[in-house]
């Protein structure tokens, strides 16, 4: 019997019906959308249309400001990367991000600091949220940009999006999230007019892996000022060139619908977990992370006195798979620069695990893993 995994905000697994809807745009409809003088290319090019209503039905866009990338990554790149020029013409080269940004944030800002730019790097509470106010406060007459994330993968606290929309006001920045982790669970956070720009992949909700979006907002009849950062071909309205994967953005709008859907369904059964897991956990004194009043209902990222992250991986790796850490930071050993973001020391930070299920998660033997436990403790 393999081990039960648990490790949902790293990736999801693909929702049945979602997994129907990608076989048949890669075996029966596989046109290409940009083929014009057949009825294969008309369906592809419906199918797409279709997809985009469905995503960007899910944050209350319109269907012309979803751009289809491949990826969280590749969007944040996009939306930041991509104001650069713009923001270079318009005096407004300073940007406003957190401590806690995944590294798809983090390194594009790293970048335009290597360019010139000049970046702002807010810190955090304990409890793992960054304050509006201190956006607020950070904001110059030359910011041309704001990205906070909507949760973090690690800790699975929310950021406060609609307070630090309200302390954006009418200044000319944009605002971006990269959106991952909370696209079609958090369905009232991401329809705040004031979020230019949101990221999102299409894996984090029971879609496909290499398909995403970014959600480019107008503000009444303008569109942010991206530019492209490839080039050889029109597609996405010149910003992301190259023959549109119709069967994975298929199986994204569907994964976007199905998720707007029965969001809160889910929402009640991860919740469920949640209560399950802690009360098997409990008694062993957990060190629980972050602010739980803001945590998502599927993420648990917590330490035991006395066993590091690895042995306490080492220990249950036969009955569950959790992470110490990002996904795609798993080669570093080095402390989790959001943890350490939070207050803790290396040996705290190195002692965290994360857990994190959804709705297609199978049944847990909690008492057995608490039993497992409490051998190493």
């Amino acid at each position: 019997m393999s081990a039960i995994y648990l490790d949902c905000n790293a990736t999801t697994p693909l929702e049945p019906r979602v997994r129907d809807v990608l076989m048949h745009f890669l075996t029966e409809e596989f046109g290409n959308e940009g083929s014009r003088t057949h009825a294969y290319g008309a369906r592809a090019k419906q199918a797409v249309q279709n997809a985009r209503d469905q995503v960007a039905m899910v944050v209350g866009a319109q269907r012309d400001e979803v751009i289809f990338t491949s990826g969280a990554t590749e969007s944040n790149n996009l939306a930041l990367l991509g104001l650069s020029a713009a923001a270079r013409e318009q005096g407004r080269c300073h940007v406003i991000t957190t401590a806690i940004e995944h590294k798809a944030v983090l390194e594009p800002c790293a970048a335009l600091e290597h360019s010139g730019f000049s970046v702002t790097y807010l810190p955090v509470t304990e409890g793992g949220w960054v304050d509006a106010k201190a956006v607020c406060a950070a904001l110059r007459p030359d910011t041309g940009l704001v990205s906070v994330m909507a949760a973090n993968n690690e800790t699975g606290v929310r950021q406060p999006l609609a307070e630090i929309a309200e302390a954006l006001g009418d200044h000319p920045a944009y605002f971006h999230t990269d959106a991952a982790q909370v696209f079609g669970k958090e369905i009232d956070m991401l329809r705040n007019k004031r979020i230019d720009l949101l990221s999102i992949s299409g894996h984090k909700i029971y879609g496909p892996k290499g398909i995403g979006a970014l959600i480019a907002r107008r503000r009444g009849y303008e569109r942010p000022p991206l530019r492209p950062l490839m080039f050889g071909g029109s597609q996405e309205r010149g910003l992301r060139p190259g023959t549109l994967p119709v069967a994975l953005i298929a199986a994204l709008g569907a994964a976007a619908e199905i998720s707007q859907r029965e969001a809160e369904k889910r929402r009640a059964q991860c919740a469920a977990v949640r209560t399950q897991l802690m009360a098997a956990l409990e008694p062993l004194g957990p060190r629980l992370t972050g602010d739980q009043s803001q945590v998502m209902e599927h993420t648990v990222n917590l330490a035991f006195p006395g066993l590091d992250s690895e042995a306490l991986m080492v220990a249950v790796k036969d009955l569950v798979a959790i992470s110490n850490g990002s996904a795609c930071t798993s080669a570093s050993y080095t402390p989790s620069h959001v943890l350490k973001a939070m207050g803790l020391s290396d040996d705290e930070a190195n002692a965290c695990v994360r857990i994190s299920w959804c709705h297609l998660t199978e049944s847990v033997e909690w008492g057995a893993l608490a039993d497992r436990l409490r051998q190493f403790l």
